[in-house]
């Protein structure tokens, strides 16, 4: 089958799924390419359609095993019609859990038909400079083998009649989804409403942060004001400031990013579903 439009769907606080999302989409290398940022609030305002004309690849990160859940109420407003589809999460090295069965499940209950997915290592949003975990991931290898599995998708939808006919991905996973009970951002979870970002004296009120901000939760004019019940703990704030005004205060956070440098050192790799 020939698919007349590439649409690339991706949530990315801090850079690392777009990165894997652009790199598949090299892979399968087509010449109408549509993308659909919706990090930014205002982007999640604007609705998607597609068609069995079309291939999207949709990428978010995983949060406590799961999909972010606003990336998710994103998601279930999708209008789809046989739309192949290829499901993409990126996980701090810990585990992806449910996260990618997850973002099969909405894509297929949105008239999709998933044919392929996978999950990638990105550097954990909680690293820091003493506590590194996943530094530096996406790495080159990473990125070669994100290309890679691009090309094989293009090869497997060239190799297919119709949408139709190519069979749906069984991806691994749990129904019904675990840590449902602490899934990120509702309140009484652990991370909800934690104050945990520390700014110092460096801090230049330039803007970037709140510029970056996925939920609107750093003051536009006073990006050392930072509103806990919105906050995601995604640490784009963090990893965007380029004075490194913002980090990680002693609690909560700090003590998972601990927890996640002990216990999560050895390399993980990709997984690709095809």
């Amino acid at each position: 089958m020939q698919f007349q439009a590439l649409k690339l769907v991706y949530f990315s606080p801090t850079g690392t799924t777009k990165k894997i999302v652009e790199d598949i989409a090299r892979g399968i290398d087509h010449g109408s390419v549509e993308v659909i940022d919706i990090t930014r609030p205002d982007a999640r305002q604007v609705r998607l359609q597609t068609s069995e004309n079309d291939l999207l690849i949709v990428g978010v990160p995983v949060y406590l095993g799961r999909i972010p859940a606003l990336a998710g109420e994103w998601l279930r407003t999708l209008q789809a019609n046989d739309t192949p589809a290829v499901g993409v999460v990126v996980y701090g090295n810990r585990a992806y859990d449910d996260a990618l069965i997850e973002l099969a499940d909405i894509l297929k209950d949105r008239g999709c038909r998933p044919v392929a997915g996978a999950a990638f290592i990105g550097q954990h949003s909680f690293s820091t400079d003493t506590t590194p975990t996943a530094e530096g991931r996406p790495d080159a290898r990473d990125r070669e083998f994100a290309e890679a599995f691009g090309k094989n998708v293009g090869e497997k939808l060239q190799a297919a009649p119709s949408p139709g006919t190519v069979p749906e991905m069984q991806f691994p996973g749990i129904r019904p989804y675990r840590m449902e009970t602490c899934h990120p951002y509702k309140k009484g979870t652990p991370f909800w409403n934690v104050d945990f970002i520390a700014v110092s004296d460096a801090c230049t009120q330039c803007g970037t942060c709140a510029e970056g901000c996925p939920v609107g939760a750093v003051d536009p004019a006073d990006s050392r004001v930072i509103d806990t019940e919105r906050c995601i703990t995604c640490c784009a704030c963090i990893r965007r400031c380029p004075v490194h005004a913002k980090t990680i205060k002693p609690g909560l956070v700090m003590d998972a990013s601990l927890r996640l440098y002990s216990n999560c050192r050895d390399r993980k790799e990709p997984e690709c579903f095809l």
